[in-house]
């Protein structure tokens, strides 16, 4: 064998095969990693996405859980406000009720005054007759011994 010709056949050879490999392999291999590439460019940007989103739903958590402090602050201030209310109304309800009962009670001693006054003149009137008539010694009758003590109940 001459080493002239095998020189020659191998570069034919590594040129078919260099061409096949081009023309057969080579596209879909390329086509694998185009298409790899892409994944992955779509991957990053699908990450990068929602980093943004996360990043956004932090801020609007934070945001609504500030709004809700607020509310409840809000809603914390108008209960006490409404509890100092509810004290003040009870108090003031109490006040009158127990002025309604001071009244009630005043009432009731100034009827027991009076009905203790009359019960007094009765009795000063009887103490009074009966003291008349130990002094004249004499008995009165009813019906003047009623008209006396009316006229005696009406002078005291």
């Amino acid at each position: 064998m001459n080493l002239n010709a095998t020189l020659f056949a191998q570069i034919v050879v590594f040129f078919i095969l260099a061409w096949f490999t081009m023309k057969f392999v080579w596209p879909p291999i390329m086509k694998a990693l185009d298409e790899r590439a892409t994944k992955i460019a779509d991957g990053l940007a699908a990450a990068e996405r929602g980093r943004h989103s996360l990043e956004l739903a932090s801020k609007n958590s934070a945001d609504t859980i500030r709004e809700g402090k607020e509310k409840v602050a809000e809603v914390l201030a108008q209960a006490e406000k409404r509890a100092q209310e509810i004290i003040e109304a009870a108090k003031q309800q109490a006040k009158t009720e127990a002025d309604m009962v001071v009244a009630g009670a005043k009432a009731e001693i100034e009827q027991e005054a009076a009905r203790v006054k009359e019960s007094l003149r009765e009795r000063v009137a009887e103490l009074a007759i009966a003291g008349a008539e130990k002094i004249l010694r004499r008995e009165v009758d009813v019906k003047a011994h009623a008209s006396m003590l009316a006229a005696i109940k009406q002078d005291l």
